[in-house]
């Protein structure tokens, strides 16, 4: 009797360390991920807890998190079992996750002031946008708003023809004053930043790179074109390298520059938030002071293209998370994809240097044609019904920048669709469809 009672007992507790064993590494990971998004949802988008929780944080154990929101101290506490995450506001850089930095040294740092409330500044027009059916153009945003199991989950989406906004449209729940995450969409303002210190003469992007006194053989172009050689691993569903950096470091530039280079760099390409956040830590080494460096999204680039409502946010260690973290209204995103569309210049004045925007468009070595500089591309036709031109910011369930030089079109589309279930190909044919087809030969 006591036999038959043992077995089964013992086999309970194997099975529960088991479990224990298995999701201890993975605490950290749910209650950051959380406290980090419902944070910055709160109180930089302006969302409710209630809606975070029904949709952004509706999924797998995240769903499960018990999430207190201070209102007063602007900071979000996630719990699960016994682990515990906690995200705090900083006013001007959105929220930070506490980790490896105490929560006073993130607060407690010489954050610069920046004005609030700058309005809004007139759209940059460069011509009409005659040559457009906009009748047909909201039927097709009707189709993309719709339940449409390869467009659904749209929360915004904006469409800029001919340097005009021809079509504006959000889900209920949002409006032209939202704030949207950008997800990876914010690796291609790392490369706009990197453009610009390159045109002050500060960074020569081919090269070799120290990083917190740790050399390597890899160049600033090596970590824009995914192709640095370090060890990375960015499956989004397990404890990968991308989730371990997101939520397990303070120093997100750091942990990845101390990744064992398995290539030499150049040779192989693979995608890798990692190597944007070193771009950024190396970015910053290049200022005399954190002050400096802190100001240096808002100043020469946000600020320059009147966008006034972008949020660029920093890891504990005051590095901007350059793989992830930008909030913008989508017409501040539709200004940055301008810019691009209109090789660097904004309002006549020269934003990025000359010939950046066609180094962007150069293929990556070993990516098949699908990846520039921090953009991706269309060199490979992968998208077939898609200009080969075309230049893409794509961010984490759904968010997309596609900038169409030949099409003079830029398309900006926020929302919340996981698992890559968005056709993006099929919704850029939609809009296409509603503009005259271009001269012959004009898009390569």
């Amino acid at each position: 009797m006591k036999k038959r009672i043992f077995i089964p007992l013992f086999i309970l507790i194997i099975a529960i360390a088991g479990g224990v064993i298995y999701i201890e590494p993975l605490m950290p990971i749910i209650t950051g991920y959380a406290a980090k998004n419902l944070a910055s949802g709160v109180f930089v988008s302006g969302r409710t807890q209630e809606q975070m929780e029904n949709e952004d944080l509706n999924f797998s154990i995240i769903k499960y998190t018990s999430n207190e929101v201070n209102h007063y101290t602007k900071e979000v506490t996630s719990t699960f079992l016994w682990a515990e995450s906690k995200a705090v506001y900083i006013e001007g850089f959105g929220c930070t996750l506490v980790k490896d930095f105490t929560e006073d040294e993130i607060r407690g740092r010489d954050y610069p002031k920046f004005p609030k409330d700058n309005p809004e500044e007139p759209w940059y027009t460069v011509s009409s946008a005659e040559g457009i059916d906009k009748s047909k153009l909201d039927l097709a945003a009707d189709k993309i708003f719709s339940d449409d199991p390869k467009l659904h989950g749209t929360f915004g989406l904006m469409v800029v023809y001919k340097g005009n906004p021809v079509l504006e449209r959000y889900r209920e729940d949002f409006n032209k004053d939202t704030r949207f995450l950008s997800w990876s969409m914010a690796k291609s303002f790392v490369n706009a930043l990197v453009g610009i210190r390159v045109k002050q003469g500060k960074m020569k992007i081919y090269k070799d790179l120290s990083i917190s006194g740790i050399s390597k053989p890899i160049t600033m172009d090596n970590l824009l074109r995914m192709n640095s050689g370090l060890e990375w691993n960015e499956d989004y569903g397990n404890q990968s390298d991308v989730t371990v950096m997101l939520h397990k470091f303070g120093d997100m530039g750091l942990y990845t520059w101390n990744r064992p280079q398995t290539y030499e760099a150049g040779e192989h390409w693979y995608y890798s938030s990692g190597s944007t956040n070193a771009a950024s830590l190396a970015l910053r080494q290049t200022f005399e002071s954190d002050n400096e460096y802190w100001r240096f999204p808002k100043e020469y680039l946000f600020d320059r293209l009147g966008m006034n409502t972008a949020v660029f946010e920093l890891d504990a260690s005051g590095t901007f998370v350059g793989s992830s973290y930008v909030y913008a209204t989508l017409r501040d995103y539709a200004r940055f994809g301008l810019l691009y569309l209109y090789d660097g210049v904004w309002n006549n004045q020269r934003i990025l240097p000359e010939d950046w925007v066609r180094y962007t468009q150069m293929v990556s070595n070993d990516s098949d044609g699908k990846y520039g500089s921090s953009f991706w591309l269309n060199a490979n036709h992968e998208m077939p019904d898609t200009p080969c031109d075309a230049l893409m910011s794509r961010g984490h369930d759904g968010q997309f920048i596609v900038i169409i030089p030949s099409r003079d079109l830029v398309i900006v589309r926020t929302g919340y669709t996981p698992d890559s279930q968005f056709d993006l190909n099929l919704m850029v044919k939609e809009i296409l469809s509603c503009i005259d087809a271009p001269n012959e030969n004009s898009h390569g």
